[in-house]
């Protein structure tokens, strides 16, 4: 196997949980760009510094630096089969870095698009309630607490997180749908976009999902 596994989906699509028990299954390591650039950022190189100097003026890390540390992550020996990608690429000029960085590493791309009815999502999300003292998760229309309001672990309060409010959840899906519309054209006319349902248990999903990697590797 030589594939770089890219997920697609909104936020609340179960992306992380998916790309977990697809790195775990496969043997592949997660490429997380979120969690690479503050390991750079710490680090005293020229690359570090203009990491954290992006960091702390509130930009975006520039495209050709993200590439720089995506190219350095997954050039190490335990990204030689392949990988799982998180959070990347978002936007064109970033799957152009992705194709290039690909073909130097002799990786095939496979991307799966984890569809799922937005209506959905917004219970799964504005659904959320998190307890205010152990963190613990429920979700009033799917896994309520047993009395309203009242952690069953803990007897916290719950409480509903300001970004799973409905009006910002409209408003990020939205977003997401704007901004990876011209991904999800290009890999789909590359015929390297499969759609798997989101509605499903985890390991349903799951199983659509290792279908399509096997296949994948075998084809190439």
């Amino acid at each position: 196997m030589a594939e770089i596994i890219i997920l697609m989906g909104p936020q609340g699509a179960g992306k992380g949980t998916q790309a977990q028990m697809l790195a775990e299954k496969f043997s592949l390591p997660i490429v997380a760009t979120g969690e690479m650039l503050r390991e750079v950022a710490k680090s005293d190189s020229p690359l570090g510094h203009r990491v954290k100097e992006f960091q702390e003026s509130g930009n975006l890390v520039s495209d050709d630096i993200l590439a720089e540390v995506i190219s350095h992550r997954t050039s190490q020996e335990d990204c030689k089969r392949g990988y799982v990608l998180d959070g990347f690429p978002r936007t064109a000029p970033q799957t152009e870095l992705l194709e290039q960085i690909a073909a130097k590493q002799g990786h095939n791309i496979t991307v799966i698009k984890i569809k799922i009815p937005h209506e959905f999502l917004y219970k799964r999300l504005a659904g959320r309630r998190t307890c205010s003292l152990c963190g613990h998760i429920y979700n009033i229309y799917f896994k309520p607490s047993k009395q309203e309001g009242v952690c069953d672990v803990c007897g916290g309060e719950l409480f509903t997180r300001s970004d799973d409010k409905e009006d910002a959840i409209r408003r990020r899906l939205s977003e997401y749908t704007k901004k990876t519309k011209p991904l999800v054209q290009y890999y789909a006319q590359t015929g390297r976009m499969k759609e798997v349902s989101g509605l499903g248990t985890p390991e349903e999903v799951f199983a659509a999902m290792c279908k399509i990697v096997e296949q994948a590797a075998q084809s190439h």
